[in-house]
């Protein structure tokens, strides 16, 4: 596979809350999290925080595709802090995505173990025998009339590397949009990865409160 070179980026990072520990971010599709080896993708999302907040760190990444809400560090104690929160999974997140063709259920779990996929890289791929638990609950939110798409509401349970992308392809019903998970028609369906960070739930820090952030889906 030809090495990725990231087209250009016009979308703005949206600053959706602020203070003096941390920010929250709506990131646009196309734009990486973090920048690449190559110099051609030097612009991210880390690239241009720090520009106005050089202490900015990333504490999760969200494909180049996918949009919505990133929680960004501005110092290493609130970094190390959490992480501890990522790492015991009290983080709660949903995303919005639209899937090709019409989900039989109205809800389910979808539970496949991912690993590296090395001949293919940078795809990931399901193995019972070496994958790491992967596990993504979905809900339908709405149904294309014709049956050609559904949009549904994904909790993932686990932080897997393309997770919902693999997991929704492996279920029959790729994300519209997607370049590396697809079928014959999924990815001309649409004009970028239907897939959006739509909320973010985490104890803040500092002050202990519970922040629950909301950014709507642009499509």
């Amino acid at each position: 596979m030809a090495e990725f070179i990231a087209p250009p980026c016009d979308g703005v990072i949206e600053i959706l809350y602020q203070d003096e520990h941390l920010l929250l971010i709506n990131k646009p599709s196309g734009l990486l999290s973090l920048s690449g080896k190559n110099p051609l993708n030097k612009d991210s999302v880390h690239y241009r925080l720090v520009q106005d907040f050089p202490t900015a760190t990333l504490l999760h990444r969200l494909d180049f595709g996918t949009s919505g809400i990133m929680l960004v560090a501005l110092n290493k104690q609130v970094n190390g802090l959490l992480t501890q929160q990522f790492q015991q999974r009290t983080i709660g997140k949903t995303y919005t995505a639209v899937l090709y063709g019409d989900l039989s259920n109205e809800q389910g779990e979808i539970d496949f173990p991912i690993t590296k996929d090395v001949e293919h890289f940078p795809l990931m791929k399901i193995c019972h025998d070496t994958g790491k638990p992967a596990k993504s609950h979905y809900q339908v939110i709405e149904r294309h009339p014709q049956g050609l798409s559904t949009r549904v509401r994904f909790t993932p349970m686990t932080g897997r590397t393309h997770q919902l992308r693999i997991h929704s392809q492996q279920i029959g019903h790729p994300i519209l949009g997607c370049d590396l998970y697809h079928n014959q028609q999924s990815q001309q369906l649409a004009p970028r990865l239907l897939l959006h960070a739509t909320s973010l739930s985490f104890i803040h820090p500092i002050t202990l409160e519970k922040i629950n952030s909301l950014c709507p889906s642009p499509f």
